[in-house]
């Protein structure tokens, strides 16, 4: 069964009474505009979990660009439709979509301030000023409404679930992290809401973006890590209408950007593109080693 709520009360009355029936609880924090992306966490949080909340609220605080936070996707009424129909094969589970205004999620201003260096420096963080802060902003209130015993994230955000990580440490929750594999499409694109935001010529280019990472794996394994860095902005930027704002290839658990190969035992690539004439700003990562 599905329930949609608006007020934090009803959501709270809603899981009291899974509570006190000893029911554990998955939350999936999305933004909306909800994809294939999405239906992948949803999933694994229904198959893991008694009750399943997800959250659908575009979160301004972590938003620096006022016009970017203007053109971000609001899409309720589908988002419902893709979350019934991935209800519809657990019979036995239940589902609530949580839905607030700002007003409710903020009734006043936020100003707790989260710092969390180097890993929420670097990258994003460097280029996106604040960014970090509104996102543990927003994933703090989320926990504290629906206290959870996990939470799952996607790991396109790779960068982010680490400061999640770091965040939930800080502050002492007691719920699991739950990263889940990218979602692509068939022809390699990373699923993104802000894909909805490309039209269809720059969504053909787009994927030069996932091309140039998987490619890198085998070009990696005859070069020098630098040489495979420049590589990839090399090429992705010889596509007209993609340019590279940053590739940086770090240690998987401190995001901190490596010189060798033999560096760590835990190597990322993480990147992001400016797509179009009128941007929209794409991420992306490849595991060139993993633990």
């Amino acid at each position: 069964m599905m329930k949609v709520v608006h007020t934090v009360a009803d959501l709270k009355a809603e899981l009291k009474a899974q509570r006190l029936a000893n029911k554990s609880v998955g939350l999936v924090p999305t933004m909306g505009a909800l994809h294939a992306g999405h239906a992948s966490l949803v999933t694994r949080s229904l198959a893991e979990n008694d009750v399943t909340v997800v959250s659908i609220f575009v979160n301004p605080t972590q938003f620096n660009d006022k016009n970017d936070l203007a053109k971000y996707p609001r899409t309720l009424e589908n988002d419902c439709k893709l979350l019934e129909n991935v209800l519809e094969i657990f019979v036995k589970k239940e589902l609530i979509a949580f839905a607030p205004t700002v007003e409710e999620v903020y009734p006043e201003p936020d100003t707790r301030q989260f710092s969390y260096p180097p890993t929420d420096e670097v990258m994003e963080g460097g280029f996106r000023p604040g960014h970090f802060n509104g996102v543990c902003q927003v994933v703090s209130k989320l926990f504290m409404m629906t206290e959870p015993d996990r939470a799952y994230f996607g790991e396109k955000d790779f960068q982010q679930i680490a400061v999640i990580r770091r965040m939930v440490d800080d502050q002492k929750f007691p719920l699991q992290i739950c990263p889940c594999p990218i979602v692509r499409e068939e022809d390699g694109l990373a699923l993104s809401s802000r894909n909805a935001l490309l039209s269809p010529d720059e969504r053909k280019i787009a994927v030069s973006i996932s091309q140039a990472l998987f490619a890198s794996q085998h070009y990696a394994k005859s070069h020098t890590l630098k040489e495979t860095k420049q590589w990839v902005i090399d090429t992705i930027n010889a596509v007209e209408g993609l340019e590279v704002q940053y590739y940086e290839i770090v240690d998987g658990n401190s995001l901190l950007s490596l010189n060798e190969w033999d560096d760590s035992d835990y190597v990322v690539g993480c990147i992001t593109v400016f797509c179009g004439a009128i941007p929209v700003r794409l991420i992306d990562n490849i595991k060139y080693k993993s633990c």
